[in-house]
């Protein structure tokens, strides 16, 4: 993992061993379901999306404002307070952390070549991180551990976290690490999804009738869903699993094998024997890939459309079997804020559907591509356009 050291240090995306289980034991006690299905944490931030959303189908990248909108969310959630990104559209950190991203996904591809890659923009825009960074770290470390103590018992906010990583250590660059790790996971896994979803919905208008369908008989117009409520609408549900079949957040991942082993395929002049993996090998695989295999399918049918088509509807009658849909991974690394994701996600999409009773497509086959980065994410952005309802 040490190619990702410069990026991520010591967070939890980047150590196995105890390292990794000490700062999941960190994260696990804001993830509880309780705190998950406090969402009104959403609404101020969704406020501010819905008054940027142009009302009478004019073009907007809507992708560029779900970035900005879980930029602010997670920073409240996590950090005690949002960065505002949404009021800044020109936020130096958002470009930097994209350039980072990017960069490192050719490093670690590189392998051994990763120091003929590049990098200039790297480390300019680690620096912009810090910098945006900082006055968190300063915040942290601005309580003495028995004032950290007793302002954690007493606090009930989401800046309890930031305090208990300061109880955790006392290092700024341990401290840098995690909030760095948490805002990746909390930013853009999120706003990919919620971009790709409402590409799908923009290009299926069928779908987005009938998912609005659902909202306001199960909802209504105005009143803002509860946790409970979005688990009550499997259609939304379904939308939000295909969405996240066809376009797993993180689209390739990397496992180091602990002992010596063996995979079940691979192996052999016709690659159906076991092959062997040596202990410290490195095993990429790819959850994309993995729900694009037409062979987990079902024969096309009526019930069982084409595996590279958008249709909610075959979660229906479709259930996969373990380890065969990954989007939030498995076993003990399986990600540890998939509750929030969810509602997050799902909270998000219906308070936009509630408003809009239409949406315009402009993007054309030219934008159909997708950008498989350390998260992956619509090369071009999402052009569409929203009509506002009448009566919302």
């Amino acid at each position: 993992m040490h190619v990702w050291q410069d990026f991520l240090g010591h967070g939890i995306f980047a150590t196995d061993g105890e390292e990794w289980a000490k700062s999941r034991q960190l994260l696990r006690p804001y993830f509880v379901q309780t705190r998950v299905r406090d969402l009104e944490l959403f609404e101020k931030h969704v406020q501010q999306l819905l008054h940027l959303i142009k009302e009478q189908g004019q073009e907007i990248d809507i992708s560029e404002l779900f970035y900005r909108y879980t930029l602010d969310a997670a920073t409240e959630f996590l950090l005690g307070r949002s960065v505002g990104s949404l009021g800044n559209a020109e936020s130096q950190f958002a470009q930097a952390f994209n350039d980072v991203q990017r960069i490192q996904n050719t490093r670690t591809r590189a392998g051994p070549f990763q120091r003929l890659v590049p990098s200039k923009k790297f480390w300019k825009g680690l620096k912009v991180m810090d910098s945006f960074i900082e006055p968190f770290i300063q915040e942290a470390l601005s309580y003495s551990p028995p004032k950290l103590g007793e302002k954690e018992a007493r606090s009930t906010d989401g800046s309890t976290w930031l305090r208990s990583v300061a109880t955790f250590t006392r290092d700024r660059r341990v401290i840098r690490d995690q909030i760095v790790n948490i805002l990746l996971a909390g930013r853009d896994t999120t706003a990919g999804t919620l971009s790709f979803l409402f590409k799908e919905l923009s290009a299926h208008p069928k779908v987005y009738a009938k998912l609005r369908r659902e909202i306001l008989e199960r909802i209504g117009k105005r009143q803002a869903p509860t946790y409970e409520g979005l688990k009550d609408m499997p259609y939304l549900q379904h939308c939000i699993s295909e969405t996240l079949r066809l376009y797993p957040a993180v689209p390739f991942n990397i496992r180091r094998a602990l002992k010596d082993t063996t995979l079940p395929r691979g192996g052999g002049t016709d690659g159906l024997s076991p092959v062997g993996i040596m202990k410290d090998d490195d095993i990429g695989y790819s959850p994309r890939l993995l729900h694009l295999n037409a062979a987990m399918y079902p024969a096309v049918s009526a019930s069982s459309p084409p595996v590279l088509e958008f249709s909610p509807e075959r979660w229906e009658t479709w259930t996969p079997k373990p380890w065969q849909y990954i989007p939030f991974n498995g076993g003990p690394r399986i990600c540890i804020g998939q509750q929030f994701a969810l509602a997050e996600i799902g909270y998000t999409a219906v308070r936009i559907i509630q408003r809009f009773d239409r949406l315009e497509k402009y993007w054309g086959i030219e934008d159909d591509i997708v950008k498989s980065e350390i998260v992956l994410s619509p090369a071009n952005g999402v052009k569409i356009g929203f009509y506002r309802a009448a009566d919302s």
